[in-house]
């Protein structure tokens, strides 16, 4: 059986696609200039952080949070994570969404680890502008590399969770990748196994099973 299950958590974990869009939405603010920036190569992530965070104008952070608690869970989350935990499976999220949602997540679900991009918050609960680079979207894996090593174990000995082109990479690193409920075919292509369905139980198993038993499954 795999060591650990990593998780990704906007479209995963969560039952939206994006937890930065999501506060976009609810602040009725576009940042598709920004992201194409980053993604061309013009800005770097701490700038896209800040661009995207400065959208928003001034705000506390618990009116983020209050928003953020909206966000549902994933259909079968809670058993999964409580079936592999129970099997002795660790478990992480490891996204480059935001850490609020993601601490609320892994405290509901009783996850080991958490890796997200943190919002800077002033002493006076303001949100200073900035954010704090945990997982660059585009360098998920030095991420995970890290996540391995605090959990003591080697990055094949996790299976991968994952629903958008950014979590490819660490497709190749893992011992077993999982897409899920993805639309992106070549998140589809580059995975062992494709659930079409939102229900997170539907992973189970797939991960614990003998590793030489590891195939490329289509449920």
């Amino acid at each position: 059986m795999f060591q650990m299950a990593v998780f990704d958590m906007d479209g995963v974990l969560v039952d939206i696609d994006s937890s930065w869009r999501f506060l976009h939405e609810s602040f009725h603010v576009d940042s598709s200039s920004n992201i194409r920036s980053y993604l061309s190569g013009k800005i770097d992530y701490k700038e896209f952080m800040r661009n995207d965070i400065r959208l928003w104008g001034p705000k506390h952070i618990d009116q983020v949070t209050e928003i953020l608690d909206k966000v549902q869970l994933m259909t079968g989350a809670p058993q999964a994570i409580r079936t592999l935990r129970l099997s002795g499976c660790k478990t992480a999220i490891l996204s480059a969404g935001i850490s609020i949602l993601a601490r609320r997540v892994q405290g509901e679900l009783k996850m080991d680890y958490a890796f997200a991009n943190e919002l800077d918050v002033g002493d006076n609960g303001m949100l200073t502008g900035e954010g704090v680079e945990v997982v660059n979207l585009l360098d998920k894996v030095s991420a995970f590399k890290k996540l391995a090593a605090i959990a003591r174990i080697q990055v094949q000995d996790s299976a991968v969770i994952g629903d958008s082109v950014f979590d490819v990479p660490l497709f190749k690193h893992a011992g077993l990748s999982i897409a899920f409920n993805s639309t992106d075919d070549r998140v589809r292509r580059a995975a062992t196994v494709v659930i079409g369905e939102k229900d997170l139980t539907k992973i189970l198993p797939h991960i614990m099973v003998e590793r030489v038993q590891v195939h490329r499954t289509v449920c």
